[in-house]
């Protein structure tokens, strides 16, 4: 019973230092979700792994420079800014590099990062030969250390971020056109190189304070992971960068806050763990994007095509024949179905109320007479739309017809009404009917 109730204290917040800890990184978290959105949506997701890892170099140069002069190199704020200003000149070498030597971004940020991450861990070595290098705590960088924050440290940090925050809001519209439609924002008048040495300073700025507490290796998660999990639920812009912000901060107070309750645990894997999860959970259960979602509606989509195809295949029959009534065999050879999938289309009409059955014969019901008009007369239209608009022969036309008639709206249909016919009710197909399309 005290363990339950000592864990309900830490998830509760009850416990300072549990608070200290999940201010620092959940604000950490908030800014880390809202500036890799940017990021993600600009095809940028490696640029927070690439300046995490070169700023491993600025950290153990600035403890060698502190030595140097006489310090004991163990100051944060000293080492903190060494991993500023590496971050800064790897944000700058990239799109040097990229003018400079035509490489994709890809390639330039693998040359950045790996030959950034070599350097440091080089230095790393020297700077431990020295007296009082094994002491220093620079492994902590290359892992984080959030456990032993502090009240100075979270109080920095959430300053930090809100400053990141501010400007990431003040910039979004800027961002935004940056992401989605770069060659509008120059003929505009913006200058899409200042925007991405924004953007990436904003990554450095994060990345920096995140090393204190998921380390370099593992800050990249929280730049990545809560906007590609939000995007799982939501296609809108601020939405997405509202439930981005969310993840990161409710991944960062889940992960200090076991970290807390199991202290060999370290918080930063913690962190990364919980992110993995809701990410997960996002991919599956997403009302947007999710797989489920997906199934769903493709499961929808599948059955609606069914419904079309049959009720058109219907009418087309009683068309052709002048009979109102059919039975398999009359409609099999109009398309590729084999004998049970149109029975189970023909069970599926009687349920949905579409189709009555007759002595073993078919035939439309009221209902299913007036959606089957619909679908013909839809079907029609886009046939004369791509014959005259889009070159394609009569004798082809059909398929096409076929895969776009199913998912566009009724808007479309309408326009194209207004288009192509003159108060027809139902415009003449333009290719032999009873064909499989």
């Amino acid at each position: 019973m005290q363990q339950v109730t000592s864990m309900l204290d830490i998830l509760l917040l009850g416990d300072w230092n549990t608070r200290i800890v999940v201010f620092g990184t959940a604000m950490l978290g908030v800014a880390a979700g809202v500036v890799g959105t940017f990021l993600v949506l600009r095809k940028r997701s490696l640029l927070g792994d690439t300046v995490s890892h070169a700023m491993l170099p600025g950290v153990v140069g600035a403890f060698l420079v502190m030595q140097a002069f006489g310090g004991g190199g163990k100051s944060l704020a000293g080492l903190l800014l060494g991993a500023a200003v590496a971050g800064v000149l790897a944000a700058w070498a990239i799109p040097v590099l990229r003018r400079s030597t035509g490489l994709k971004d890809d390639a330039i940020m693998g040359i950045v990062l790996g030959g950034g991450f070599g350097l440091g861990i080089a230095m790393l070595g020297v700077a431990q030969a020295l007296p009082g290098g094994n002491q220093a705590g620079l492994e902590s960088f290359i892992y984080g250390r959030a456990a032993s924050m502090v009240r100075s440290d979270a109080i920095g940090i959430g300053i930090t971020a809100a400053v990141t925050l501010l400007i990431a809001s003040t910039m979004a519209k800027e961002f935004r056109l940056l992401c989605f439609d770069e060659s509008f924002g120059r003929a505009i008048g913006r200058r899409e190189g200042l925007l991405d040495l924004g953007l990436m300073l904003l990554a450095v700025t994060v990345t920096v304070v995140g090393l204190q507490s998921v380390g370099l290796i593992l800050v990249i998660a929280l730049l990545i992971i809560p906007a590609s999990a939000a995007r799982f639920w939501t296609d809108e812009f601020v939405r997405m960068v509202t439930l981005a912000g969310v993840i990161g901060a409710v991944a960062c107070w889940i992960g200090a806050s076991v970290s807390a309750m199991a202290p060999k645990l370290p918080a930063g894997s913690i962190i990364v763990l919980t992110l993995a999860t809701l990410f997960a959970f996002s991919m599956v259960f997403g009302t947007r994007q999710g797989a489920l979602c997906r199934i769903v509606r493709s499961a929808g989509l599948r059955r609606r095509t069914d419904r079309q195809h049959l009720l058109r295949a219907a009418a087309e029959w009683m068309e052709t024949s002048g009979v109102d009534r059919w039975t398999i065999a009359n409609l099999a050879p109009m398309r590729s179905w084999s004998r049970g999938r149109l029975r189970l289309l023909h069970r599926r009409g009687v349920r949905s109320g579409d189709v009555a059955v007759t002595d073993d014969r078919f035939m439309l019901t009221k209902a299913g007479r007036l959606a089957a008009d619909r679908v013909v007369r839809n079907h029609r239209l886009w046939e004369l739309f791509l014959i005259r608009h889009a070159d394609i022969a009569a004798s082809h036309v059909d398929r096409d017809a076929d895969l776009v008639e199913h998912v566009l709206g009724e808007e479309a249909v309408v326009e194209l009404e207004q288009v192509l016919t003159r108060g027809d009710a139902t415009p003449q197909s333009p290719h032999p009917l009873g064909g499989d399309p």
